[in-house]
């Protein structure tokens, strides 16, 4: 009988000891929650996740925060945590990537070619602003800075951003009529009814979008392990392409 309790008591312990959390980009939302139903469908626990910028996440990790898994959008804040040893050793996996791109109101359609001769100023009008990440942090702002620059377009935009917390943020400006126009990803804009892709950045004027994904030094378990093999199974393979990412 005691044996018994014992068992009963500590059986809830051991499910919980075999979740995986991850701390994953806001723009991996919409794929991890549907990865998250294939890895419970191959009889893992579902993963607890919690999404938002590499940037802000990265610093909860380096705070203490639990997490077992981070998911960049981009090497810089992956970078970050490696420098702070933070890291698990030869865990540190680029997956993905991704289009930046130039997002208007589905209700306003606009179709453009972006290149040195664009005007995004005029597309922006007098007192438009221009959604994006807050380039200081944000990946996608980031992003969104360097092609701007290379562009040549930095100077005259520059003021007028609406500096997010991060991507899906600067999506939302643009889904509610805040802002005429936006520099997101083309996943994100994917996902949204409410606007459409005016035109896509050149590959050439920023770096490549890419997505590291590493075990944490603090959250290292072999069902971390197992989640970081997982994501480049075909089962998730499938859901990466399906919702429009770029897989290495």
């Amino acid at each position: 009988m005691r044996l018994l309790y014992v068992l009963i008591v500590l059986l809830p312990l051991a499910a919980r000891a075999q979740e995986v959390t991850v701390f994953a980009a806001a723009s991996l939302t919409d794929a991890m929650k549907d990865i998250s139903v294939k890895w419970a469908a191959a009889g893992h626990q579902p993963l607890r996740m919690s999404f938002g910028s590499s940037s802000t996440l990265a610093r909860q990790v380096e705070q203490g925060a639990p997490a077992n898994v981070f998911a960049s959008a981009d090497e810089k804040w992956m970078d970050y945590l490696v420098e702070k040893q933070l890291i698990a050793a030869g865990t540190r996996k680029s997956l993905l990537g991704n289009d930046l791109v130039l997002v208007v109101a589905t209700a306003r359609p606009v179709h453009v070619t972006i290149n040195k001769s664009f005007d995004l100023a005029a597309l922006l009008g007098a007192n438009g602003r221009l959604a994006t990440g807050d380039p200081a942090h944000v990946p996608v702002g980031i992003y969104a800075e360097q092609a701007l620059r290379k562009l040549g377009m930095w100077d005259s935009i520059s003021p007028k951003l609406a500096r997010t917390e991060d991507v899906r943020a600067a999506l939302l400006l643009v889904e509610r009529g805040e802002a005429p126009a936006g520099i997101v990803y083309a996943t994100d804009a994917a996902v949204s009814k409410a606007v459409m892709i005016a035109g896509t950045f050149p590959a050439d004027s920023h770096d490549p979008v890419s997505y590291p994904f590493a075990v944490t030094k603090s959250g290292d378990t072999a069902e971390a392990h197992a989640l970081l093999a997982f994501l480049t199974s075909p089962p998730a393979r499938e859901v990466f392409v399906q919702r429009g990412f770029k897989v290495e």
